[in-house]
């Protein structure tokens, strides 16, 4: 029996990093006893959460699958919902700044109930409205699943200025097309990748030239290797850095603590009980190459999201809860973190790293605890498609 990605639906330039130099290898807080994950009060979801962006540490949005779009100004302590639009399926955010930025819907014929086909939304009064990308370039973009915010510096008539990268690409299950504007939005162009993959999950850039794509190699999920492509040339051509072996398979997230160490989670959907390895894969060459690294024998275990404190201490969200390492990969631990974490987070400043994350629930990683939380129902909920 063959399964596409939708049949799914029924089983389960010099980077200051936006995102406050989310990614960046500059200011570090070492892990220590005294930080540690916290539940965040936030409104009661039944299933995976895919995004949450902070523009600094108190200002924040979140999305989910309801067509909800969340903003915190207290670091995540307290949400107001600024936006409601039902049959969209928000699954990926970022912002430019406080007021500016944007958020991707997976779009139609994937999820049941999704009826928007518009693939892409801006915000220029900090969330208070969105408005459909208009007038974008190429075949038509199906669905986004991530959104890269880049803050570069470039040689403008003689001088040093700065300038706003966004990328925005998907989908999973297909097809695979990657959004590119080099002004913060104002203009865009559109990258037809189905040449080179079939689903794109995930997107990372490092300046204007050098990117990275997590994506799945074919549309039936019973065909597809887990996949990552690199372009040096501003998506012009790309080439494989990355194929498993293994059948049913697609690399989901992404995650460079440097410029040169990165990490992949490799989803698995191989019924066979006794496939029951699971791997992350890291590379050490800024994305050269990549080598697997075991991460739990459980079959019952499907990988989502990937977030690293520094080239040594990281996390990875499951299906099963979150797993954490000290050593850069080599041995993991379980960890409280919720379950279907599919996104991390980072804010760094002088102070402090904070981190967050969004599954079934959102998390804050760091030395303050949130405020009192009202209740909240958690028990588990099964979440029937990535």
């Amino acid at each position: 029996m063959k399964r596409s990605y939708i049949c799914l639906a029924m089983l389960f330039a010099v980077s200051v990093g936006a995102e406050a130099a989310d990614n960046a290898a500059s200011t570090q807080t070492p892990a220590s006893p005294q930080h540690t994950w916290h539940k965040l009060d936030t409104e009661p979801y039944k299933g995976k959460q895919d995004d949450v962006f902070f523009v600094d540490r108190k200002v924040g949005f979140y999305v989910n699958g309801k067509g909800y779009i969340f903003r915190s100004d207290d670091g995540g302590d307290s949400w107001q919902k600024v936006f409601s639009q039902p049959g969209t399926y928000f699954r990926a955010v970022g912002m430019l700044d406080a007021q500016h930025g944007f958020a991707g819907n997976i779009g139609t014929e994937y999820f049941p109930g999704v009826t928007d086909e518009k693939p892409l939304y801006e915000t220029s009064d900090g969330g208070q409205h969105w408005s459909a990308v208009a007038n974008l370039p190429g075949e038509k973009v199906r669905g986004i699943c991530a959104i890269d915010i880049l803050k570069t510096h470039y040689i403008n008539a003689g001088k040093l200025d700065d300038r706003v990268i966004v990328h925005a690409a998907g989908r999973v299950g297909g097809p695979a097309f990657l959004l590119r504007s080099l002004d913060g939005g104002k203009t865009w162009a559109n990258i037809d990748m189905n040449h080179e993959v079939a689903a794109i999950v995930d997107v990372k850039f490092f300046d204007e030239m050098n990117g990275i794509v997590f994506a799945g190699s074919d549309a039936d999920i019973e065909r597809s290797h887990a996949l990552i492509v690199a372009t040096h040339d501003g998506g012009k051509s790309w080439k494989k850095v990355y194929e498993s072996s293994r059948l049913f398979e697609m690399t989901w997230k992404g995650y460079f603590p440097s410029r040169q160490v990165g990490f992949a989670t490799v989803q698995n959907y191989d019924e066979n009980t006794e496939n029951k390895q699971r791997y992350v894969v890291k590379t050490t060459d800024g994305g050269e190459t990549w080598s697997e690294l075991p991460l739990v024998s459980d079959h019952g275990v499907n990988e989502f999201g990937v977030g690293f404190l520094d080239e040594q201490t990281g996390w990875v969200g499951t299906s099963k809860g979150g797993f954490e390492t000290r050593d850069g990969g080599a041995h993991w631990q379980p960890v409280e973190l919720g379950r279907y974490v599919n996104k991390f987070r980072f804010v760094r400043d002088q102070d402090e790293t904070v981190a967050y994350a969004i599954g079934a629930d959102v998390y804050r990683w760091g030395s303050t605890p949130p405020q009192a939380m009202t209740g909240k129902d958690d028990s588990a909920v099964p979440v029937s498609k990535p």
